[in-house]
């Protein structure tokens, strides 16, 4: 029997590289090295599709609990993201009600169709505004404030907090300044979230913070607020990010903005090639429970690996030419959400509010909008990305 070697090492990618531009690395290590240990983050990538699925499905091998992560600090908790089994899922259906269908349906769609009409009209014709600071950030923020039930904090708390939460967990270089400002941001949502509860005791409604402080048996609330964390630190950047990415798909693709325009049933198309083409949710963790092989190379337990959805959502073995934007191509599902237990709990309120809402009311409102300076957009993050300016032209 041939003895499994461990993983290649790499030591010439750098963190500085993966929040500018992943994707060149990303396309170069599948085909040389799919599996690979990276230095300056400590951990082993794995960049195809099949392997990340195999890892997001395969929690008794691989545990969502790493302990070398910075979520931790960062939240203040052991969160619902780092937990397995029936730990996990008693804090995951905590909230679930907030994300029924049902309550989506009936609750949810009618207010963000409200909000998303208000700060559309907010938006001057004929003027160059950026996208992502004048309608993404605030839009994303309003819409996630009243669902989780904490509508008293102001678009730029949200948007504050998002940020500062996100920078913390993604502190792998265990930096001070992070955990300072992510402690400074804990304290402010602890006070409201506690203000808030009081209100929601008194006057039960279908917010997430309402149904997990109303619940016959409520979790713990060190619990409670943490759940309520973890969905500001993605709930935020998914459908913002989600939003600009798709909008610079569409307004670098002519073609596909005019088929979109024609028939507004469409933006679903363009909802999923968008979130595959530039995944929201980058990259996870997950601590190797015992020794194991992917790919033949020896993975020893206590390693941690590091899925790469946006990898995967790129792999050639699924998608032709996957680094256009191409709202035509054959549906092939993707990982831009993640898989197993840990799929993105807000990804349909999310598609709704693009897809169904967002999307078409912009190209109805502006039928002519274009992009004023392609070359001005900037693309940031590894664990979460997109662009972060959008100035575009409405007409």
């Amino acid at each position: 029997m041939v003895a499994l070697q461990s993983a290649p090492i790499d030591n010439s990618i750098t963190g500085e590289q993966l929040f500018l531009d992943p994707y060149a690395i990303y396309k170069r290590l599948r085909a040389e090295t799919p599996v690979v240990q990276v230095t300056a983050l400590k951990r082993t990538f794995l960049t195809k599709a099949a392997d990340t699925k195999y890892v997001k499905n395969t929690p008794e091998l691989f545990s969502s609990n790493d302990p070398n992560t910075p979520m931790q600090p960062a939240f203040q908790a052991q969160t619902l993201m780092r937990k397995d089994g029936q730990d996990h899922l008693r804090e995951r259906m905590a909230m679930q009600p907030a994300f029924s269908a049902r309550i989506i349906k009936g609750s949810w769609r009618p207010l963000i169709e409200k909000i998303a009409i208000k700060y559309v009209d907010r938006l001057p014709r004929g003027e160059t505004v950026d996208i992502f600071t004048d309608l993404a950030t605030p839009f994303a923020s309003r819409c996630l404030a009243h669902i989780l039930g904490i509508a008293k904090a102001s678009d730029e708390q949200m948007a504050r907090w998002s940020q500062t939460l996100i920078d913390g967990a993604g502190n792998f270089a265990w930096a001070p300044e992070p955990f300072s400002a992510s402690d400074v941001a804990n304290t402010e949502m602890n006070i409201l979230f506690d203000e808030m509860t009081e209100q929601h005791k008194l006057d039960l409604d279908d917010s997430a913070l309402s149904v997990m402080v109303n619940a016959e048996d409520p979790i713990d609330t060190s619990q409670i607020r943490s759940n309520i964390k973890i969905a500001i630190g993605g709930g935020i950047n998914e459908p913002r990010d989600a939003l600009t990415t798709i909008l610079f798909g569409l307004l670098t693709n002519p073609d596909q903005f005019e088929t979109v325009k024609s028939d507004l049933n469409l933006a679903g198309k363009a909802f999923d090639e968008g979130v595959r083409w530039c995944a929201p949710i980058q990259v996870s963790s997950r601590l190797v429970k015992k020794d194991t092989e992917i790919r033949d190379c020896f993975i020893p337990k206590g390693d941690t690996v590091m899925t790469i959805q946006a990898s995967a959502c790129h792999d050639e073995e699924l998608y032709e030419a996957p680094e256009l934007f191409n709202m035509f191509r054959k549906s092939n599902g993707h990982q831009a959400f993640g898989n197993g237990p840990h799929f993105c709990q807000g990804t349909h309120v999310a598609r709704m509010m693009l897809a169904d809402i967002m999307i078409p009311l912009l190209l109805e409102r502006f039928p002519n909008m274009r992009l004023d300076k392609e070359e001005d957009v900037k693309w940031r993050g590894f664990g979460f990305r997109g662009p972060i300016n959008l100035p575009v032209k409405l007409a």
